[in-house]
């Protein structure tokens, strides 16, 4: 099992920047997929980036150029960094743990992102 645990979310203005984190414990994150998702109510959940255990990455086509996935593994935390953020980037983001470009064995319960026009 693992759990994870988002940080980083908050008010932003469009143009802006924002970090999330995702922290694991309970079992080593590297060995995993880790994926970031979002979703704005009424809407599915779609995914924003992912990177698999060896470093490849994967971004959907609204946020490439913006937006970097990474992971420290020396840490068991993998992140999001969010730069010229747009009033569409508005959402709850989640990380997720598993396989594949889009793991989703393991969930964090979400931090709330709000980027202001």
């Amino acid at each position: 099992q693992v759990q994870l645990i988002e940080s980083g979310g908050g008010l932003v203005q469009a143009g802006g920047s924002l970090r999330l984190s995702c922290a694991a414990s309970g079992r080593t994150l590297s060995v995993y997929a880790v994926g970031w998702f979002r979703q704005i109510p009424g809407q599915e959940r779609e995914i924003v980036a992912s990177i698999r255990s060896g470093g490849s990455t994967y971004y959907t086509d609204s946020v490439k150029g913006r937006f970097t996935i990474s992971r420290d593994n020396a840490k068991n935390t993998a992140y999001l960094q969010m730069n010229s953020l747009r009033p569409e980037d508005t959402a709850v983001y989640y990380c997720a743990a598993g396989t594949g470009v889009r793991p989703n064995n393991y969930w964090g319960q979400g931090t709330q992102v709000t980027v202001s026009s």
